[in-house]
Order: C-alpha cells, then structure tokens, then sequence
C-alpha cells in the first residue's frame, strides 16, 4: 500500500515536497516513480527511481527542478520539486514497479498511491 502526501497550494517559484509511505517488506526491492495528471490531460511520468536508489530518470520537464529520492529503511520515496510553474498544477501518484531499475511507463508499475494535489498559483 502506498500513501501520498505533502501537495498543495504553493506560488510559481516555490518549492513542495511530496512522500510517498509505502508498506510491506518488499518495498527496497521495488522501482519506484512519480506521475501526475492535470485536469483533463492523461496521465504522465514524472520521474523513477532503481531500488537501491543509484538511478533515476526525469521526464524533460522535471529535469534540474525535481529530485526523487528513497529511504529503503524508512519505506519512504520523496520527489522534491522547486521552481514551480503551474504548469505543474496536477494530482501526483506514486507507484511501485517490479522493474527494479526504474521505469517511465505506467503500465510497468503494480502499485499505485491514491495521489495528492499540487496547485502552483501565478
């Protein structure tokens, strides 16, 4: 079971940090990712992570804004995001993979959080 919080209402530039609790005894063995999806717009990868945690991936957008991060002691997957557009406005899931290594496509992933809200005002 995975468990998202952290979202909400932050001004274009600003910075949020979103969890993702996961638990079970498995979770150091699972890829692990974020996605999102804004009104009306599918859903869409945001970044991955392997299980150890030495490989990530960004989708184009993401990249040198958003850092996803794990802590397989604490069964915890984090994606901090600063410099905020409201672009970024959407509802974000974490998801776990049995892919290890990290993957960006949601079909891969087995397990998914119920989301959080991310609204970025201009």
């Amino acid at each position: 079971q995975l468990q998202a919080s952290g979202g909400g209402l932050v001004q274009a530039g600003g910075s949020l940090r979103l969890s993702c609790a996961a638990s079970g005894r498995t979770f150091g063995s699972y890829g692990m990712g974020w996605f999102r999806q804004a009104p009306g717009k599918e859903r869409e990868f945001v970044a991955a992570i392997s299980w150890r945690g030495d490989n990530t991936y960004y989708t184009t957008s993401a990249k040198g804004r958003f850092t996803i991060s794990r802590d397989n002691a604490e069964n915890m997957l984090y994606l901090q995001m600063n410099r905020l557009k409201p672009a970024d406005t959407a509802v974000y899931y974490c998801a776990a993979s049995r892919y290890g290594i990290g993957v960006s496509e949601s079909g891969l992933y087995d397990y998914w959080g119920q989301g959080t809200l991310v609204t970025v005002s201009s």
